[in-house]
């Protein structure tokens, strides 16, 4: 369902709350100079800290907001995030990227290396250069410890008070309106005009680091500054309300021209779109739709009268509308034409194992999944759907033991952690639901429940002696965190004021 007009108010007000609080560093000296990264912002708190205020963050949203967890998106995002941050020398640490289900044009980040983008953004990017610029920019504001600088700023804030302010300025805004903007205004009255000003140097700083980072990965450099002229001109235009981008993120035309200027240093580059980038605004765009129909109604017009960048891609989008309708024989029929067309393509392999499934072709599904798997076995979507695929024949204990697999090269993972709880559950593994379910709820921030969870699976006597060490191995670390939260002041979400829990 589309979100009320209410509802994107308050997601409007969360994003600017924080957007406030990623904008509120130091001003620089020179602008057109790198910045100093020796600031004592990089010795507030440990990278562990840092971790569990990301994870205490991250659970924040995951409550206040409707995460994305389909892994096709998020893996497509994932690759296009990490590709940008492997093109900034001062990226350090993990990043984790994922999607919102909610069309507004925006985009966060926050501690612990968490970046968020709205569906929405990707929607309204014409190009995936358009998109990156985004996320390139994004990424600046944490490796650029913008968030931390502000917090050094506001006398020396403790880990504690600073995942306070974070929940209470995101959470706040979702729980009530005013909330939000109640939680702002009570920091400090004379920070206020000077946010301001580190606003607009935090943004150029951001915008120089964004712009070298799309130049070295060999995306368009004018993108960044051509995206936000194509939002300012929209809203001139069409005399609506500014995107939230262009609230969160002050465009100025001095800005734009300054992002051209520096844009100028690398020259222009021509980048055709990922299919994987066309694949998952197709995607999002028919899920954009309330009703099914509608989807399905949108893209039989857009092929019929050719209205399309890519037909392949249309028919994409076309193929999952009739699925989403229960339309299953006529998606199928979609989905033979493109697998036929482009066999190795993961979200066409993935959507033709679905609606095998569906169509109760079980064994057929398991089979093309398997081999699938064989020939990539890198690509963890296919992995997850070929899981799924042994649930449904049947073969909980092997789908456990290949989300297993995935879950090792890719931890802190909520959405496989949920899933092998899933599959242990239908095996009758209580060890590993307890586990797992551990994993979740710490990745989660729930760090009191996750020690919880793992006593019990250590308690099972069938665990192997392998498996137990690594357990409890895992427990004493998060002992030793606890124990650290409750020198700094408890469970920094725990005595939150706007109701968080």
């Amino acid at each position: 369902m589309k979100p009320s007009k209410k509802r994107m108010r308050r997601s409007t007000i969360g994003a600017l709350a924080l957007s406030l609080l990623l904008t509120l560093g130091p001003v620089a000296t020179d602008p057109l100079a790198l910045p100093d990264l020796g600031s004592s912002a990089d010795g507030m708190m440990t990278p562990a800290a840092e971790r569990r205020l990301g994870a205490a963050f991250m659970r924040s949203v995951r409550k206040a907001l409707p995460v994305m967890d389909d892994p096709l998106a998020t893996s497509y995002v994932e690759s296009l995030g990490q590709a940008l941050v492997e093109s900034d020398p001062s990226a350090t640490g993990s990043f984790t990227f994922f999607l919102i289900d909610q069309p507004v044009v925006n985009a966060f980040a926050g501690p612990g290396g968490v970046i968020g983008l709205y569906s929405g953004l990707v929607l309204a990017a014409e190009t995936e250069s358009e998109l990156a610029a985004v996320v390139a920019h994004e990424i600046a504001h944490l490796t650029q410890r913008h968030l931390l600088r502000m917090y050094e700023d506001q006398t020396k804030a403790t880990i504690p008070t600073v995942a306070l302010m974070l929940a209470a300025a995101v959470l706040g805004a979702q729980v009530s309106p005013d909330a939000g903007a109640a939680a702002i205004a009570g920091v400090q009255a004379a920070a206020i005009q000077r946010r301001i000003n580190f606003t607009r140097e935090n943004e150029k700083e951001a915008d120089r680091i964004g712009i070298q980072s799309l130049a070295t990965a060999g995306h368009d450099p004018f993108a960044m500054a051509g995206f936000f002229e194509r939002l300012s001109k929209a809203t001139r235009v069409y005399e609506t309300d500014a995107p939230d981008y262009l609230r969160t993120h002050p465009v100025t035309t001095d800005r734009i021209a300054d992002s051209l200027a520096r844009a100028e240093r690398f020259g222009a580059r021509q980048r055709p779109d990922s299919l994987a980038f066309l694949l998952t605004r197709a995607k999002l765009r028919q899920a954009s739709y309330r009703r099914p129909e509608q989807a399905v109604d949108h893209f039989a017009q857009t092929l019929r009268e050719g209205r399309y960048r890519s037909e392949t891609v249309e028919r994409y989008g076309y193929a999952l509308a009739l699925q989403r309708a229960r339309r299953l024989q006529d998606a199928k029929r979609e989905s033979d034409r493109l697998l036929a067309s482009h066999p190795s393509q993961a979200e066409f392999i993935v959507l033709d194992a679905e609606l095998d499934l569906a169509l109760g072709q079980r064994e057929r599904a398991r089979a093309h999944l398997e081999q699938a798997v064989d020939l990539f076995p890198d690509t963890w979507p296919l992995r997850v759907a070929y899981a799924e695929s042994l649930m449904a024949v049947g073969a909980p204990k092997r789908a456990l033991s290949e989300l297993k697999t995935v879950a090792r090269a890719r931890p802190a993972n909520a959405m496989l952690y949920d899933r092998i709880v899933q599959a242990a559950t239908k095996a009758g593994d209580q060890a590993n639901v307890d586990r797992y379910r551990g994993e979740k709820l710490y990745v989660e921030g729930d760090l009191s429940s996750a020690i919880k969870h793992l006593e019990m699976a250590l308690r099972r006597r069938e665990v192997p002696y392998h498996e137990a060490a690594q357990m409890q191995a895992r427990l004493d670390l998060w002992r030793e965190e606890e124990r650290d939260d409750k020198r700094r002041g408890g469970d920094p979400l725990r005595s939150a004021p706007l109701g968080i829990r």
